[in-house]
């Protein structure tokens, strides 16, 4: 398979532990080196929803203007980024936005249910928290939250209204003046360090028998019959499967083939700083409704994670990025840590416009998908790799497919 990252590894052990010899290719020097290196870690399937959502494009145009946004637009002449624009605008609709936002949870809440599964067998230490806070600044964001909070009701999913007294008793850290009409608490969601936990999967993988090659960069996709090959360099390797979990990366692998996803690279950053005073730093994990940032406690660091750039030619990071996720931690825990002196990080999420993942089969024979999950990829991961082992292997997933698939798109 080719991928390395949260999702190629959970995809890898799952295949692995169903009775197939595993073979990961990546890029990188190492698993989890870029999207799933730096991200907030959050795992909360009722907080799970598409980017593109009622109100969400017109907050993108808005955000040239402003000097702190939680987005970001780059405009600039480019087919790819328009075409992925046009759709996600059309997916932004309401009634599009619920049907999105139901794939994408069942996903999450099967995924958290696997690996709930695979944390009993092997308990990996991963630097967890329980429970998340989303924290409202207005009356009007807490009103906007309504519509969420019906369906999270519909839906059975754990959560309680908060006033702001009780948010404070949840995480007394929460600075006495930072303005909070209220919060919405999810007791089973949890943080973690995502990097850690791939780092440390990988290990168990190769303990049952997968192999990792690192370094490796895989030019082309070659079908040949029933096996496909895989060029790399002036060599061609085959295999009798393969599962394409590259990320952003995979459409470049995937439109020679005749399949041209609207699978579009969104950089997201986050910053991470040693905390300077623990009784004023959160003790699990939060969500700034209103800058669209993740606040969460990692071992005896702070990560903030958050903004969505698109358009970005540039690799470099964005000073304006850094502004918004340091005001959002400032704002929430003064004094935590030093945060002018945080080290900041950026990279591409594979982003397609309507939200959910890319699971299963593709028309060309034994090629399977696992991509697009946008910054949800550390919430979906261990059940869309259980999925992709299911598949592979010829097994009825546990979850129903409708709208994961390749279908689709017609």
């Amino acid at each position: 398979m080719v991928g390395g990252g949260v999702v190629g590894v959970c995809t890898a052990y799952f295949l692995a532990m169903a009775g197939h010899e595993v073979a990961v290719l990546e890029r990188c020097a190492s698993v989890a080196e870029e999207a799933s290196f730096g991200n907030a870690g959050i795992i909360a399937p009722g907080y799970a929803a598409p980017f593109a959502g009622p109100g969400v494009p017109g907050k993108l145009l808005t955000s040239v203007f402003r000097a702190e946004a939680p987005m970001l637009f780059r405009p600039h002449a480019s087919r790819a980024l328009w075409r992925w624009v046009r759709q996600w605008q059309a997916e932004s609709e309401p009634q599009r936005y619920l049907v999105n936002q139901e794939r994408m949870r069942r996903v999450a809440f099967y995924s958290q249910q696997i690996l709930n599964e695979l944390m009993q067998q092997h308990p990996l230490d991963y630097e967890k928290t329980h429970g998340v806070l989303q924290l409202f600044q207005t009356e009007k964001d807490l009103s906007q939250n309504a519509l969420a909070r019906a369906l999270l009701a519909e839906n059975g999913v754990p959560h309680r209204l908060l006033e702001a007294a009780e948010a404070r008793a949840i995480e007394p850290g929460l600075a006495a003046g930072a303005p909070l009409a209220g919060a919405l608490y999810f007791p089973e969601g949890e943080s973690g360090n995502c990097a850690l936990f791939t780092k440390q999967l990988r290990q168990l993988a190769q303990s049952i028998g997968v192999q990792f090659h690192f370094m490796i960069n895989v030019d082309a996709i070659q079908p040949e019959g029933d096996r496909i090959g895989l060029r790399i360099g002036e060599q061609t390797i085959s295999a009798d499967r393969l599962v394409l979990a590259a990320g952003a990366a995979s459409t470049q692998l995937l439109q020679p083939l005749g399949i041209d996803l609207p699978l579009y690279p969104v950089k997201g950053y986050s910053i991470t700083l040693p905390i300077r005073n623990f009784d004023a730093a959160p003790v699990a994990a939060l969500i700034d409704e209103s800058h669209q940032v993740a606040i969460t406690r990692i071992g005896n660091r702070l990560r903030i994670a958050g903004i969505a750039e698109l358009g970005s030619r540039e690799l470099g990071p964005s000073e304006r990025a850094m502004q918004t996720l340091v005001k959002a931690g400032d704002t929430w825990f003064p004094g935590a840590a030093p945060y002018q002196s945080a080290t900041l990080w950026h990279g591409a999420r594979p982003m397609l416009p309507e939200g959910p993942p890319l699971l299963g089969a593709t028309p060309i024979r034994n090629l399977f998908l696992n991509l697009g999950h946008g910054a949800h990829g550390w919430a979906m991961a261990a059940g869309s790799g259980k999925i992709l082992a299911d598949l592979v292997s010829q097994r009825t997933p546990e979850i129903d497919l409708d709208g994961l698939t390749l279908a689709r798109y017609g």
